[in-house]
């Protein structure tokens, strides 16, 4: 695979770049995330206008088939200016397991609502005391769902919820409810990041399965895809944490001297590097398998547990290497800190992703020299 981008795929990048750097700046983004939404409705508009919330899925459904090398570049962008569109939460995860699990009518009615923006869901699957991978869904679909999921993204602002549950045969599906329904109730709140999510508790809500059999390996595939977009995600917040950290270190003078003529210094600022240089690889790599048409847990598992190392080391050295500034909300650095954080959440962590892999190494055969 070539991994340089394409001419068009340097102009949707460029483009999306355009629109974030211009709309956010530190004082924008608090302001914005201070609102009751958490984010703007109209940056929103101009992504769907562009295409982005439809990107990945395909023409017939009124996507524009983009495939994971335009989201990655996407999200790469996001991570850079901390955009809080929920283009993830709200758009891309939803509708990728609509069209995977709904017959033709409702994912093309649903799908291209979601591709045009007017329409805003959510994937309602992580549960009370589920650490990743999450597969306890003890949500009991028996023509209505009963449950509690309470990790659900934007689910406050969603209008239609993704949710999974069990059936009466203890089958995992996917089952699509109207937020607004009765039996529904959303508990919204701000993460740390200054995101959004909300607990969300069914009684006897209606619903509608979507598709037949069993829909884990469905859960399975598109969470792969969600993992490589939050690490495509990562990877540009760590470049920005990087460049404010270098550029704070260039400017910033002591004892008469700018920062960067400490050796001490620009060794943690090299070593930055190299973890951002890991990370981005790594990123590539399960980019590059995707295009190919590869989904595979393992590798996400890979590139999932570097980005956590790398997140958490540039992170924290963005924010001690700025000194007391990097501590205060006025500043942007600490709020990258906060989000690789959140991202290291969300993927599970590095410890859960380095036990998955310990658990194969066995099924590996032994390199000999000889």
């Amino acid at each position: 695979m070539d991994l340089t981008l394409s001419d068009e795929q340097v102009m949707l990048r460029d483009t999306v770049r355009d629109l974030l750097s211009k709309t956010y700046d530190i004082e924008t983004l608090r302001a914005v995330t201070d609102t009751e939404r958490g984010w703007s409705t109209d940056v929103w508009r101009s992504l769907a206008e562009i295409g982005v919330t439809g990107l990945v899925f395909d023409e017939a459904d009124g996507g524009t088939g983009a495939g994971p090398e335009e989201l990655a570049a996407v999200m790469g962008e996001v991570g850079a200016t901390l955009a809080p569109e929920p283009l993830l939460d709200s758009a891309i995860v939803p509708g990728l397991l609509v069209s995977r699990a709904a017959d033709a009518d409702v994912r093309a009615e649903l799908v291209g609502a979601l591709a045009a923006g007017e329409r805003l869901a959510a994937f309602a699957h992580h549960e009370h005391g589920d650490r990743w991978p999450s597969h306890a869904v003890a949500t009991v679909a028996d023509g209505t769902l009963t449950g509690t999921k309470s990790l659900v993204g934007h689910g406050d602002c969603a209008d239609t919820l993704i949710v999974s549950a069990r059936d009466t045969a203890g089958t995992v599906g996917l089952y699509l409810v109207d937020a607004a329904a009765d039996g529904v109730t959303r508990t919204g709140y701000r993460t740390h990041d200054r995101r959004r999510g909300a607990t969300i508790v069914f009684e006897g809500a209606p619903a509608e399965r979507l598709g037949s059999g069993d829909a884990r390996d469905v859960i399975a595939e598109v969470e792969v895809i969600w993992q490589a977009a939050l690490c495509a995600e990562a990877v540009g917040a760590m470049r920005a944490a990087l460049s404010l950290t270098t550029g704070y270190l260039t400017t910033r003078r002591q004892f008469g001297v700018t920062l960067s003529t400490f050796q001490a210094l620009t060794h943690r600022a090299a070593d930055m590097y190299v973890s951002a240089e890991l990370a981005s690889s790594m990123s590539l790599y399960l980019t590059a398998a995707l295009a190919e048409g590869r989904v595979d847990p393992l590798q996400a598992s890979r590139t999932a547990l570097q980005i956590c190392r790398s997140g958490r080391h540039i992170g924290q050295e963005a924010v001690q290497m700025h000194g007391g500034i990097g501590m205060t909300a006025e500043y942007p650095v600490g709020h990258y800190l906060s989000r690789l954080t959140a991202i290291t959440h969300l993927l599970g962590g590095a410890d859960a992703h380095l036990r998955r892999l310990a658990d194969v190494v066995g099924d590996h055969d032994m390199l000999t020299v000889g």
